[in-house]
């Protein structure tokens, strides 16, 4: 049996093992400070700026001023959270999407996904009304579809090849976009300023049902990705040999997708169509892990900071 490199590690618990290696858990650790001291200095810029002492106060419950405490609790808190959530829902959903096509432009906003749903969101405002629920329903659903149209069109042979699948998502992307650009076009004046503000991607307004929803769907997709996620490792090596080392190849890679693209449209329900996090996100993470797996917590901890840093 070869023996682990001294910087890996294998955690057991019963039938389950982890492996882990120390570089890897080092540089999740600096991404995760770096984005508690984002968050602290997010939530002291706006209008109204606050100290390092003001904001602490105001999270404890501690604060003598009640506009600190409403500024914090019911305005900034909820946008920086739901920044938080959608990064590490684009984070992870990207480094699925680029390990399956073994691309690294592979990504949701690249190959069509996050065209597609916007152009659901686009359908629900121009023709029907700008309902924030019904939108981001519209969204996630017209998602699923775009992915799912994707996947049949990118089958050969019974398998969606990563090639196939990152040129027909790019091609299917292109449809859509022009399909968006005739709908605003057709829409009301009002209606299509409502289209294209959601179209710009914004995390104004955010209140704490957006945390709650965009919470649910990566506290339901997370871990299922994070279970793959030895199986989406074995999936880089390619369909054959992964199928030789135990894999169910079909079944695996149709789960990873559906999770994956559920979280993309999560997050851009939740915020709009966001560009380059997803793409860059992974990348980022894998050359500072130096993994020759997946680094599906460094990527969502990066995806966060990415979200945070222009926010």
């Amino acid at each position: 049996m070869t023996p682990l490199p001294a910087s890996r590690r294998v955690w057991r618990l019963g039938r389950w093992s982890v492996l882990w290696s120390g570089r890897g858990l080092a540089v999740a650790g600096v991404l995760a400070l770096a984005g508690v001291l984002l968050a602290l200095a997010l939530l002291g810029t706006g209008t109204m700026k606050l100290g390092w002492p003001e904001i602490l106060a105001g999270l404890t419950g501690r604060s003598d001023s009640v506009a600190v405490a409403n500024v914090i609790w019911r305005i900034r808190l909820p946008r920086v959270l739901t920044a938080a959530l959608v990064g590490a829902a684009l984070g992870m959903g990207g480094a699925v999407f680029q390990s399956v096509s073994r691309n690294p432009l592979g990504s949701p906003d690249v190959i069509g996904f996050t065209t597609g749903a916007a152009t659901g969101a686009i359908v629900q405002i121009v023709l029907v009304n700008s309902d924030p629920f019904r939108t981001a329903l519209a969204a996630v659903l017209s998602g699923l579809a775009t992915a799912a149209l994707v996947l049949v069109l990118a089958r050969r042979g019974g398998r969606a090849e990563g090639y196939r699948l990152v040129l027909v998502g790019i091609g299917v992307g292109s449809l859509l976009a022009g399909v968006n650009t005739v709908l605003l076009v057709m829409g009301d004046l009002d209606q299509a300023i409502a289209a294209q503000l959601w179209l710009a991607g914004s995390l104004n307004t955010r209140t704490w049902s957006h945390v709650g929803a965009v919470a649910a769907g990566v506290g339901l997709l997370a871990p299922v990705l994070l279970s793959h996620a030895r199986r989406l490792s074995l999936l880089e090596m390619g369909d054959d040999t992964a199928a030789q080392l135990g894999v169910p190849v079909e079944r695996t890679r149709f789960v990873l997708v559906l999770a994956a693209v559920g979280l993309t449209s999560v997050a851009t329900a939740a915020a709009g169509p966001i560009a380059f996090v997803a793409l860059a996100a992974p990348q980022l993470a894998r050359r500072l892990t130096r993994s020759s797996g997946v680094p599906l917590v460094a990527s969502a901890l990066m995806g966060a900071c990415c979200f945070w840093a222009p926010t």
